[in-house]
């Protein structure tokens, strides 16, 4: 597949070889701001909610996403997005972080026309998260060099348009009940990433847009709309 992301590549501290990850699950989280399950009509979570999505729907910065022809609704969904270091089974939330390699801007595309459908006949969502090209995701940073992942920015941007502006302090489920969470029902491995939910915005892209996705202190996400 073009732009298929094979790597996640955590940059070297004081010298120090750059770690890589090969790819492994995609974790992502439903509802995890108040806001948006509120722009959405939906009621706010109160456990996590889980869904998967493919590596292969993994494109980095500077890739394309492909509209697929079964969908006439392809909604933006910026998120931050944790990527794990090392195995863990049942960790417990006060040593959750410490699995924590990097952290980067990701985007969760969604076919919400596909998705809505399901959602009405109870069927699962895989078929509208999971497109290739549907999770891109930006360079990462190491964990070491963010004082606290959960107060700062994330901001989506179409063609220059602020749509999407929140905050991690926001989320219903924090970063570390997330990670112990996912970690009773996933062996956690590393090269795992944790797509930790969106703010309020979403919205629909169209071919020719451009996105630039921001979580504060990280390197831009950009990708454009084919």
């Amino acid at each position: 597949m073009q732009g298929m992301m094979e790597e996640c590549r955590i940059p070297g501290q004081n010298g120090s070889e750059d770690a890589v990850f090969r790819p492994g699950k995609l974790i992502c989280i439903g509802r995890n701001y108040a806001k948006h399950a509120a722009e959405l009509g939906n009621t706010v979570p109160t456990v996590p909610m889980i869904f998967l999505k493919p590596a292969s729907s993994l494109i980095p910065s500077g890739g394309l996403i492909e509209i697929p022809e079964a969908s006439n609704d392809v909604h933006h969904e910026v998120e931050l997005v944790c990527l794990i270091g090392q195995a863990g089974k049942n960790i417990p939330e006060d040593e959750a972080l410490e699995y924590v390699a990097g952290y980067a801007v990701g985007l969760d595309m969604t076919a919400r026309d596909i998705q809505q459908r399901a959602k009405e006949k109870g069927h699962p969502w895989s078929v509208a998260k999971g497109f290739d090209t549907f999770a891109p995701l930006g360079r990462f940073v190491a964990a070491s060099s963010i004082e606290d992942a959960q107060e700062l920015s994330i901001q989506l941007r179409i063609n220059g348009s602020l749509r999407q502006d929140g905050h991690t302090s926001d989320m219903i489920f924090p970063l570390r009940h997330l990670i112990a969470y996912t970690s009773t029902i996933f062996t956690l491995m590393p090269g795992d990433l944790l797509f930790t939910g969106t703010p309020e915005g979403v919205g629909p892209v169209a071919s020719g847009d451009r996105l630039e996705a921001q979580v504060e202190g990280f390197p831009v996400l950009t990708v454009d709309v084919h």
